[in-house]
């Protein structure tokens, strides 16, 4: 069995969700908490803006949930730069325990099942979870610096600058995290790393397969199942293999690169990614809709692609993994 049903399910007290110029002119810009025109966050580098991002999306969070620093028991936090550095240098200054997290665009579901769990079972009372990318930081460290110039193919996908924050805790009035299912690594043989898509499409099929025939559960059960980041390509065929396994996604299935930006109207191609892409659509635009009450039934689906910028110049294919959390506003 991978599925755990939270037995004291955490309540997520309070998100924050912050992004730069081309997020918040996408279609959920009003749902952002803070938003950067130029990126930088008034930092010199890439990598130092994003670390920035961090720490403000923390220090929002928790406002939002009436908490301050001290209460935290841990911090859970990852991006996409080498050894997690996003994370190291944004929190440093919060002095908390650490856990950094790699699991690409994943990162902040694995961060969800890790902190609620610990906090589920009694050993912490308040955790945080972060997760950022930034887009100028992910082309340099992932394809090439964006002097270069390089023409996109038409299945890349834009790496968001954009960072997420839930501050989860044993009481509270909802929404809660109530399931949640690891992801198993899944190898569909793709080798192209501007189709992220169709490498992480693979994984997400096969945790949702698993979810449903463990929980029982069908897809009329959610308001919303969203994936985060297949894109335009990994939707597709998302779509096409869960009906063919049975399940007609149709009426409550959507992806988080695709929410995040306005499609042709802004250029990116298959749609957002990166780390920051679902944990700023998760932290904003749906958790304000579970507030409003318009959902009560969420399954959140990170997908992410285990590659490295050496991995794929080897000729090696590239790994997909999907973390599942479903957020619910009844325990």
């Amino acid at each position: 069995m991978r599925l755990i049903r939270l037995e004291n399910p955490p309540t997520i007290l309070g998100s924050a969700a912050v992004g730069s110029k081309k997020e918040f002119e996408g279609p959920l810009g009003a749902d952002l908490d803070l938003h950067d025109e130029t990126g930088t966050f008034g930092m010199d580098t890439w990598e130092k803006s994003e670390s920035e991002m961090q720490r403000i999306v923390l220090n929002l969070a928790l406002a939002k949930a009436k908490c301050e620093t001290a209460e935290l028991d841990a911090i859970f936090a990852g991006d996409l730069l080498n050894q997690c550095v996003g994370s190291a240098y944004g929190l440093l200054s919060f002095g908390k325990p650490f856990f950094g997290l790699y699991g690409a665009c994943s990162t902040f579901a694995e961060a969800a099942i890790l902190g609620s769990m610990l906090v589920s079972a009694g050993y912490f009372h308040k955790v945080a979870t972060v997760s950022s990318s930034h887009f100028c930081s992910a082309e340099r460290q992932f394809r090439f610096p964006l002097e270069y110039g390089g023409q996109r193919t038409p299945t890349a996908q834009w790496t968001a600058t954009a960072a997420g924050s839930f501050i989860l805790g044993k009481e509270g009035e909802g929404p809660y995290i109530t399931e949640v299912m690891a992801g198993r690594i899944i190898d569909g043989g793709i080798k192209d790393a501007n189709n992220m898509g169709a490498a992480m499409a693979p994984a997400a099929i096969d945790t949702l397969l698993a979810y449903f025939e463990e929980s029982g559960n069908s897809p009329d059960t959610f308001d919303r199942i969203l994936t985060g980041d297949l894109g335009r390509e990994g939707v597709l065929i998302t779509l096409e293999l869960m009906k063919r396994e049975g399940y007609d996604l149709t009426r409550v299935y959507n992806d988080c690169g695709l929410l995040l930006f306005g499609g042709k109207s802004q250029d990116v191609h298959c749609g957002g990614s990166g780390c920051g892409c679902s944990a700023s659509v998760i932290s904003g635009h749906i958790m304000k809709r579970f507030h409003s009450g318009e959902f009560h039934d969420v399954l959140y689906l990170a997908t992410g692609a285990l590659m490295n910028a050496d991995s794929t110049k080897q000729g090696s294919s590239i790994p997909g993994i999907a973390h599942l959390v479903h957020i619910s506003s009844h325990k």
